[in-house]
């Protein structure tokens, strides 16, 4: 079965890089304290309950891809938050289906849990493949940042981590990412 992905349009490829613009989309999202792998799973598992079926309208709702994990500095409970583990968080997000919309998607009862719009963004974006590792994904972060500088490009917001295949996918199979929000300014 396919799973509904995010919309957008690759603007330049280069290896395993890419530099995309995206429309935007609607997700849920949670904010979980612990380490990167740790928070991973939790912010999982509170979204999967969500649209499993735990919302006021008791309404399953599809799986989509990727379950994005972000970080940066925590800023009480609505702000985005780091990578570090001493008292902060990690912002777990689903993509909800596009047949929805805000006034349409169920409201969640776990208040952990919040819905919000995604506004369309530029994007650089590398892709590879293998296990979930924070060892892994710092790699891949510093080889995005670089293929970024080298194109004077400048960041607008913080690295995110994309993982597009369940936890049952033999890891050396699984397709994740790393995008980085890149300001308008740039001329691909």
């Amino acid at each position: 079965m396919a799973l509904e992905k995010p919309k957008y349009e690759v603007l330049e490829s280069q290896d395993n890089f890419e530099l995309r613009q995206y429309e935007p989309y609607i997700v849920a999202e949670t904010l979980v304290n612990g380490d990167f792998e740790g928070a991973g799973n939790e912010g999982f598992r509170r979204l999967a309950d969500y649209i499993f079926g735990n919302n006021r309208s008791r309404r399953k709702l599809e799986m989509t891809a990727p379950v994005k994990q972000s970080s940066s500095q925590k800023i009480a409970m609505t702000a985005p938050v780091s990578m570090h583990s001493a008292g902060e968080q990690y912002r777990i997000t689903f993509m909800m289906p596009s047949e929805y919309t805000l006034d349409t998607l169920p409201e969640p009862v776990n208040p952990e849990v919040r819905i919000r719009q995604e506004s369309g963004r530029l994007v650089a974006a590398v892709r590879y493949s293998g296990t979930w590792s924070q060892r892994r994904y710092a790699e891949h972060q510093a080889e995005l940042q670089a293929w970024v500088a080298a194109r004077g490009w400048h960041a607008a917001g913080e690295p995110v981590f994309a993982r597009y295949d369940p936890p049952i996918k033999p890891w050396f199979l699984r397709r994740n990412e790393i995008l980085i929000p890149i300001e308008e300014a740039v001329s691909p």
